[in-house]
C-alpha cells in the first residue's frame, strides 16, 4: 500500500471540508493553529536523532518522497575543516538542583558585595528562563519546558538588589488554576483532562493545541518597549523594573508571520529586524520581518508593534520538510537566514497529537542535506540570485557579521548533529554523579566556533573551482562550482587550548558598538559540563584564549557593558550570574574586567536560582 503524500492529504481535507462545516471548522482551527509552531518553535520542536541511514531518515523517506537535493555538477576542489571534540570526561557531579523549581523573589532583596563592582556601572541585568518544572504531580518532561522565570540585578553605586518574578503567562495561570499541565509545551505533551468521561477525553486528541505563550528564551526589544519572547507566535510586555507582565502580543495581527525568534538584531537607528515563517497556498515560507522604530517615543502601557512589515519572503527548499532555525546573521547590509537540515516532518506534525505524542516526534536531523546560506539585501529587500551552500552544520547562536572588502564574514557557534537540543531532558539533567552522566555528556556533540565568508560579488564571468575569499586574515573559502552555486568551507575560529573547556556556546559581543562592523572579542561560555562551567574571552584575530572557571560553579551566558570611557572595544565588563548545585557555596552576580577577565566584584544572593537561557543589560532601568 502507498502511504498518501502531504499533498494528497491536502487534498482529501478540502473533500471533508466541502461536505461538513463542523469538520471545516474544526481542520481548519488545526490547520492553522499547527502552523504557528513550525519550524521556529524551539519549546514545541524536540529534536529526533538520526541514528543511521536505515534508522529514523530511512522511515521518513518511506513515508513520504524525498527531499530533492540540487547537487554540484562537480565535485568541490577544497574541503572542509575536520569538527574536533572535546576530551571524554568522568566524575561529573550531579546538577539537578540547577534545573529545580524556586520561588519568585518579588520585592528587591539586599546583597551581599564583595570586592569592587565599578560605580559608573548603573542599570538592570534582566534574565530569563525555565523556573517551574512540574504543578501537582505532572512533572515536565524536557528542562525548556519549565515555566519562564525573570530576573533583575540592579546596579548603582557599587551595590546591587536583586528581584524575581514568574511570567503570569496563559500557560502559567492555567496551569496553576488545575494543579497540572494543561497546555502542551516543548517536549510535554498536555493529556486530556481526567474529569471528563471518555469521549470527551478521545476526542480531544484531535484537537491540534494553541501555541504556548510561556515566553522563557530571551527579553527582546521593541521600539523601545521591553518584551519576554520565546519562539512562538505570542510575547509578553513586561516592566523592566517590577517584571511585571502587561500585554500579550500576538505577531500574526501586525504582520502575515506565525512566529518570530527569541534572537531579534538591531540597527543603530533602533530598528528591529526578525525571522518568521508563513505557509499557504504558495508552500512554506521563511519571512524576515523588519520593525521601524516610532519617530516620537509615546509612553504607554500597551504593546505596539504597528509599522512591522515583510521585508522578503523566502520559500523553503522543502515545503513538506522547512528547516528549524534559532537565530540568524545580519551584517550593516544584509540578513542571511541560514537554512540548516534539521526538519520539520508536517505530515507527522498533523498526526502527533492523535498518536498521543509530544513533539520530539516531528523533527529529524539529516546530515545528508546542505547547509544553505540565503542572503537578503536589507536595502531592497531581494534575495541574492546566488545560492550559497556548504555541509550539513547545525547552530543556534551567531556571534556577529560584517562586510569587508565585498565579502560577508559571518562568525557563528556550529556543531554536527542538530538532534542535541532533543537530548536536554529534566531526566536526563537530573541523573545522580556517576557513569550515566558522564555517559550522557560525553555523548553530546562539541559546538565549536566557526567563520564562513560568503563572495557578494559573483557573476557569469567569476572563475570556477577558484576560491573567492580574498581576505588575509581569513583561511575560509569560498568556491564557484560548475553549476553556478557558491561552495562555502568555514574557518575553525579557535586554537586546541578550547577543546579543554568543552567548546563553547552563548557567545556575547560590545554589541552596541561592534555589531554588524569588524570585531575582535567575543565573549562565551565553556561547557565542561552538560551546562556551561567557565567563561571565555576570544581573541578572533590571534585565537588567543581567556578563561574564568572554578569547580563547582555553573556561569550563565555572559552580557557585556561598555565603560563610557572607552577607547577600546573591550573596555569595560562582562557580567555572568553564577549558581552552584553545593549547598556549601551561594548563588551570585560576578562582574569581570573585560580587558584582563579577571574578576572585580561579586554580589552574593540569599536565595536559589535557577539555570536560565538569556538576558540583556538596560541602562535605562
Amino acid at each position: 500500500m502507498i502511504k498518501p503524500t502531504l499533498l494528497q492529504l491536502s487534498k482529501a481535507r478540502i473533500i471533508v471540508l466541502s461536505r461538513n462545516n463542523l469538520m471545516k471548522r474544526t481542520w481548519t482551527s488545526a490547520w492553522t493553529r499547527g502552523v504557528q509552531y513550525s519550524s521556529c518553535d524551539v519549546r514545541q520542536l524536540h529534536m529526533t536523532r538520526v541514528q543511521s541511514s536505515t534508522g529514523v531518515r530511512a522511515t521518513a523517506a518511506a513515508a513520504q518522497p524525498a527531499m530533492p537535493k540540487p547537487k554540484p555538477s562537480a565535485q568541490p576542489s577544497i574541503s572542509a575543516p575536520a569538527q574536533k571534540t572535546r576530551p571524554v570526561v568522568s566524575g561529573l557531579e550531579c546538577i539537578k538542583p540547577l534545573v529545580s523549581t524556586v520561588e519568585e523573589t518579588p520585592e528587591l532583596i539586599g546583597t551581599t558585595v564583595k570586592g569592587t563592582i565599578p560605580s559608573w556601572v548603573h542599570g538592570s541585568f534582566l534574565r530569563n528562563g525555565p523556573g517551574k518544572f512540574e504543578f501537582g504531580e505532572n512533572r515536565y518532561t524536557h528542562w525548556f519546558d519549565g515555566m519562564a522565570l525573570m530576573h533583575r540585578f540592579y546596579i548603582k553605586d557599587g551595590e546591587v538588589t536583586y528581584c524575581s518574578r514568574f511570567l503570569r503567562s496563559d500557560s502559567y495561570v492555567k496551569n496553576s488554576e488545575k494543579n497540572r499541565i494543561v497546555v502542551t509545551e516543548f517536549g510535554t505533551l498536555a493529556m486530556p483532562d481526567p474529569c471528563k468521561n471518555i469521549f470527551a477525553r478521545f476526542f480531544s486528541r484531535f484537537q491540534v493545541p494553541k501555541a504556548t505563550d510561556n515566553a522563557s528564551v530571551n527579553f527582546v526589544k521593541y521600539k523601545g518597549d521591553y518584551y519576554v519572547s520565546t519562539e512562538t507566535n505570542y510575547m509578553r510586555m513586561i516592566d523592566p523594573q517590577s517584571l511585571e507582565t502587561k500585554d500579550k502580543v500576538d505577531w500574526s495581527k501586525f504582520v502575515a508571520v506565525n512566529a518570530a525568534t527569541a534572537h531579534p538584531h538591531y540597527d543603530r537607528d533602533g530598528t528591529t529586524y526578525n525571522l518568521g515563517n508563513s505557509y499557504g497556498k504558495g508552500g512554506f515560507f521563511y519571512n524576515i520581518v523588519r520593525v521601524p522604530l516610532p519617530k516620537e517615543k509615546v509612553e504607554k502601557d500597551e504593546a505596539d508593534l504597528s509599522g512591522a512589515e515583510v521585508l522578503c519572503s523566502i520559500p523553503a527548499s522543502d515545503s513538506r520538510r522547512p528547516s528549524y532555525y534559532h537565530s540568524f546573521a545580519m551584517s550593516e547590509n544584509y540578513v542571511v537566514f541560514i537554512e540548516q537540515p534539521i526538519k520539520l516532518d508536517l505530515l507527522k506534525f498533523m498526526l502527533y497529537r492523535i498518536q498521543g505524542k509530544s513533539f520530539h516526534k516531528v523533527m529529524e536531523w539529516d546530515p545528508s542535506l546542505e547547509t544553505i546560506f540565503h542572503v537578503v539585501d536589507k536595502r531592497t529587500g531581494k534575495e541574492s540570485k546566488v545560492t550559497y551552500y556548504g555541509n550539513a552544520m547545525f547552530t543556534l547562536h551567531q556571534i556577529n557579521a560584517y562586510e569587508d572588502q565585498g565579502q560577508l564574514v559571518m562568525d557563528m557557534c556550529c556543531g554536527d548533529d542538530g538532534a542535541v537540543i532533543g537530548d536536554f531532558t529534566l531526566e536526563n539533567l537530573s541523573k545522580a554523579s556517576g557513569e550515566e552522566l558522564d555517559k550522557f555528556y560525553n555523548g553530546l556533540c562539541t559546538n565549536l566556533p566557526r567563520r564562513y565568508v560568503l563572495p557578494l560579488d559573483v557573476n557569469d564571468q567569476t572563475p570556477v573551482n577558484e576560491n573567492m575569499v580574498t581576505l588575509p586574515f581569513c583561511t575560509a573559502k569560498a568556491v564557484k562550482m560548475a553549476d553556478g552555486r557558491i561552495y562555502c568551507v568555514h574557518e575553525n575560529l579557535y586554537g586546541d587550548d578550547l577543546l579543554a573547556f568543552g567548546g563553547l556556546e552563548f557567545p556575547q559581543i560590545n554589541y552596541n558598538n561592534y555589531n554588524t562592523r569588524k570585531y575582535r572579542y567575543y565573549y562565551s561560555c565553556g561547557f565542561g559540563h552538560v551546562f556551561s562551567d567557565s567563561l571565555l574571552k576570544m581573541d578572533v584575530e590571534t585565537k588567543e584564549l581567556k578563561s574564568w572557571r572554578y569547580p563547582g560553579l555553573y556561569p550563565s551566558e555572559p552580557v557585556f557593558v561598555p565603560s563610557p570611557e572607552a577607547t577600546d572595544e573591550d573596555d569595560g565588563v562582562v557580567m555572568s550570574v553564577i549558581i552552584t548545585p553545593r549547598e556549601e557555596k551561594s548563588t551570585f552576580l560576578l562582574v569581570l574586567d573585560a580587558k584582563t577577565f579577571t574578576e572585580l566584584g561579586r554580589a552574593e544572593v540569599p536565595v536559589n536560582i535557577p539555570y536560565g537561557t538569556h538576558g540583556v543589560f538596560n541602562d535605562r532601568a
